[in-house]
């Protein structure tokens, strides 16, 4: 099996345009294989046959002009071309798919934009609520709902401890 290397190689010796010393190495393996002379057999042949054409008188001959003989060419093409296909009827469902389709798809999602803007916007609908928790005493934890205007502060201490224990009159007791 000749690589394509191989056949640019003897292609390259067929024309002519190896070094001296590659040009003998290839005449060496052209001599012991077979494939590659026969390869170089058949481009020798190929060679022959492309050089007959070549020459001024060489060709074919055509009985008129080259440009009157194209012509006939382009005239029997265009004959024998299918006629274009007439463009279908526009139905009033295609308009409507191409057309109204679309716009009431933007127009659906505006609406909901409407209304998920005007849902969420005003102080009545919006988080009204803020929750801080007071780091220097952390059993305390304040609640403020700005719509209420009111603060709720969460004390987290046990029940029982010496503040709950004092007869005085800031709390309260079970009756």
């Amino acid at each position: 099996m000749i690589t394509e290397e191989q056949q640019l190689k003897v292609q390259a010796f067929l024309d002519g345009e190896l070094l001296e010393s590659e040009g003998r190495e290839i005449a060496a393996w052209l001599a012991r294989d077979a494939d590659a002379s026969a390869l170089l057999g058949e481009l020798k042949n190929t060679r022959n046959a492309l050089k007959q054409f070549e020459s001024p008188g060489a060709g074919i001959k055509l009985p008129e002009s080259r440009e009157f003989y194209w012509s006939k060419i382009k005239r029997e093409i265009e004959r024998t071309a299918p006629e274009p296909a007439a463009a279908p009827k526009a139905s009033l469902f295609a308009w409507f798919r191409r057309v109204l389709m679309p716009l009431g798809t933007v127009a659906a999602l505006a609406l909901v934009g409407l209304v998920v803007v005007h849902t969420f916007s005003g102080s009545q609908h919006a988080l009204p609520m803020t929750a801080n928790v007071m780091l220097s005493d952390p059993g305390a934890f304040t609640y403020r709902d700005d719509a209420q205007d009111m603060t709720v502060v969460w004390l987290s201490y046990p029940a029982e401890n010496k503040f709950t224990q004092s007869s005085s009159g800031d709390t309260l007791s079970p009756k």
